[in-house]
């Protein structure tokens, strides 16, 4: 399998959209619960963090003797939490949930992901594609 750093953040950066699907589309069932509060998926200093850092200028290691221990890579994970916003009260069941934001959030989460998958299946097209002109 051919793999790219870039391919790797890219799909890892969809589970953290998929995450946040699921927290938002939570938060819109739960509008009219009283008590709930809306929750949010945060992954954006962790991802900025990636991009900015790149390639680390370090070499990779090669391990040349089986029991040698192996090294950790480094990991193009993007880490996400899921945080609950305690600080707000929309309702007088103390509800926080904003439908319009919820709503709002829905397709600006549903653009990224769309775009995203549209970046990991282009990166394939173009393996694909290599590796069929070099027969």
């Amino acid at each position: 399998m051919i793999h790219s750093n870039t391919n790797e953040l890219h799909a890892s950066l969809l589970t953290a959209l998929n995450a946040r699907n699921r927290v938002i589309s939570n938060n819109i069932a739960n509008t009219d619960t009283p008590y709930y509060k809306a929750q949010s998926v945060e992954f954006e200093e962790e991802l900025k963090r990636k991009l900015e850092s790149g390639s680390s200028g370090q070499l990779p290691l090669k391990r040349t003797n089986p029991r040698h221990l192996p090294m950790p890579s480094a990991s193009n994970q993007v880490e996400f939490k899921v945080v609950e916003d305690q600080s707000t009260t929309m309702n007088n069941n103390q509800n926080n949930v904003d439908i319009d934001k919820e709503m709002s959030a829905l397709a600006e989460n549903q653009l990224l992901y769309n775009y995203t998958v549209d970046r990991v299946s282009g990166y394939y097209s173009k393996m694909k594609n290599l590796l069929s002109d070099l027969k």
